[in-house]
């Protein structure tokens, strides 16, 4: 990289290991019982597995330092966050459990806009990559 963008690194490195880590917890989260387990079934196969594969692919081509990486985590940012919000609102109004899968749904949609935000900065596109 001919220009050092900070937190580059940090973040390819725990998006990867997020994204490889989310999808057992996403299996585990999909089958473990009956509140919302058809919703919770086919949100994981809809949109929480692919996004966790986009996103692993992303941060290989962010590890790559390949332009088409930062593109294509902004796509999987986008794509989780548009599940995790409006499952975790929905959730929480319907279980009123805020302590566990609905907090943690809202905690990931937090994170996940942060991360869509700092990798959304002009400054990714302006560094020159391979």
């Amino acid at each position: 990289m001919s220009k050092i963008v900070r937190g580059y690194w940090a973040m390819t490195w725990l998006g990867l290991f997020a994204n490889i880590s989310a999808l057992p917890i996403i299996g585990v989260i999909a089958f473990a019982g009956p509140p919302l387990q058809a919703a919770n079934i086919s949100l994981a196969f809809s949109i929480a597995w692919p996004a966790a594969i986009v996103g692993i692919v992303a941060c290989s081509g962010l590890l790559a330092e390949r332009q088409w990486g930062v593109i294509l985590t902004i796509i999987a940012l986008s794509m989780a966050l548009s599940a995790s919000l409006p499952y975790g609102i929905v959730r929480l109004i319907i279980v009123n459990d805020s302590q566990t899968i609905s907090g943690l749904s809202l905690a990931m949609a937090l994170l996940n806009l942060l991360s869509l935000i700092y990798w959304c900065r002009p400054i990714h596109r302006r560094t020159r990559r391979l």
